[in-house]
């Protein structure tokens, strides 16, 4: 029976994607929830998987095609019989982020986190403050751009086999970027189906041992974007002229509609001292949690709690109106640095979680940014955004307001210092902070008293049970 797959419904007001990837060739054998194609939407990128196992009869979309919801994407015949199916009964269903990795990501996390130790300040002009689970890995930048042995992570499909191997999407991902031939794969589940185990022992020429302790896999290397597009000139020289990713078409339009706002920043800096060795005693307890206890997710808890004391910060501005809408609910959105842009992923209800919580789920947001894994309604409804540059380098820097919120909070890398404190110098670890904010709604007055208060619950961290 022909079967002519469709563009199945992506998700509240998602109309259209782009195709950025193409897994298979016409006269291909593709099994059941075999990944096809791969499209980004606005935020998200996102698998389609066979509705059915046969051969790939025809292709109608192909890589940089912008396609919509209902368009036709392959024609499949099952082997089940000569007659037409236009209409599929039985239509391909677009997993959520958590059922894509539910068997996967809680031993991932708690892998890295063994995997990725906390390192200890050092006394010098610069000390590396850990780069949390919400911004790049710094390690990972280094090795991209200075070592000349440094393998490139590509994510290209292995070799359409006319008998495929039974492996889920997210199975023949991983083997993707590992550099598995997912054909060579003896497979330990039911039915010879291949697991994650079974790529993760693979080796040419002997059988996968199930009971070998798996192997923390190895983090996405964030390599510079090569330009593509056309060649081309203008009066000075060459160029080449490379349409922008619905990424970063979505962040200009966004960043442009928000400057309309006028911005203020607000500089200071905390003494995080006494809160680092905190961290630091507390990190295996939250490790064990499936977390990692961080500077980014102890700020979280703070600043949701500034954001009950101060509700001219989690509101917004409805100017046509003349209305300011002060929010109830507190979701922070933490900014992650991945390889098709900046994202933000939103913590809901950060008030309602303690720091153990709060650590493991943006740990988990932040891996599934990166690998492309986030789902949409995991990109909205934040009312406060915070920003962490600290693992990359710099000392201050101005955020802009991610709209329609009313202020961000940007975090830059700590550094010892010295400090007089009783009659002489000692040396303190510091951490600079920048508040933009909307001048429309928040006065400097209100702005400097909001960033002191978070200032003085990282410094005195018994503030926050008190007045939090």
């Amino acid at each position: 029976m022909t079967i002519e797959y469709k563009l199945p419904d992506l998700g509240e007001d998602i109309e259209t994607g782009d195709v950025i990837g193409v897994f298979v060739s016409v006269g291909d054998k593709v099994a059941e929830d075999q990944a096809l194609l791969e499209i980004e939407t606005d935020k998200a990128a996102i698998e389609i998987p066979a509705p059915s196992g046969g051969v790939i009869k025809e292709l109608h979309v192909s890589e940089g095609d912008t396609i919509k919801v209902g368009q036709l994407l392959v024609t499949i015949d099952d082997g089940k019989g000569n007659g037409k199916n236009p209409q599929v009964k039985k239509v391909a269903k677009i997993k959520t982020q958590d059922e894509v990795i539910e068997e996967i990501a809680e031993k991932e996390v708690e892998e890295e986190m063994d995997a990725d130790p906390e390192p200890e300040p050092e006394k010098s002009d610069t000390t590396n403050q850990e780069l949390d689970e919400a911004e790049v890995d710094l390690e990972t930048i280094e090795n991209s751009t200075t070592g000349s042995e440094e393998k490139e992570v590509l994510d290209t499909p292995e070799p359409a086999d006319k008998n495929p191997v039974p492996a889920s999407p997210t199975i023949r991902r991983i083997a993707r970027e590992i550099g598995v031939d997912i054909n060579l794969v003896e497979g330990t589940g039911p039915g010879g189906r291949i697991s994650e185990e079974d790529i993760r022992n693979f080796s040419p020429g002997k059988k996968p041992k199930t009971k070998t302790k798996k192997q923390p896999p190895e983090p996405a290397v964030i390599k510079p974007q090569k330009p593509s597009g056309k060649d081309s000139s203008d009066k000075w020289g060459d160029i080449n002229r490379s349409p922008m990713s619905k990424v970063r078409r979505l962040t200009a339009e966004r960043l442009t509609e928000a400057w309309k706002a006028p911005h203020v920043t607000q500089y200071d800096k905390a003494d995080i001292t006494e809160l680092e060795k905190l961290r630091k005693d507390f990190g295996p307890e939250v490790a064990n949690a499936g977390g990692k206890l961080t500077m980014t997710s102890i700020i979280l808890k703070v600043v949701a709690s500034a954001l009950k004391v101060f509700p001219q910060f989690n509101a917004s501005v409805d100017m046509e109106n003349g209305e300011i809408l002060y929010k109830k609910y507190y979701n922070i959105g933490v900014a992650v640095d991945t390889d098709r842009g900046l994202l933000v992923p939103v913590i809901k209800n950060a008030n309602k979680k303690n720091i153990t919580k709060l650590s493991v789920e943006l740990s988990e947001l932040s891996e599934k940014a990166r690998n492309k894994k986030i789902s949409v309604d995991e990109l909205q409804g934040g009312t406060f955004t915070i920003s962490n540059l600290g693992g990359i380098g710099g000392t201050y820097f101005s955020p802009v307001l991610n709209a329609p919120e009313v202020a961000i909070l940007g975090i830059s890398r700590s550094v010892i210092e010295p400090v007089y404190i009783d009659g002489g110098f000692l040396p303190r670890l510091m951490l600079p902070l920048s508040l933009s904010y909307d001048h429309r709604l928040i006065d400097g007055a209100d702005a400097i008293r909001f960033l002191r208060w978070i200032i003085e619950t990282l410094e005195e961290p018994f503030k926050l049970p008190l007045e939090g």
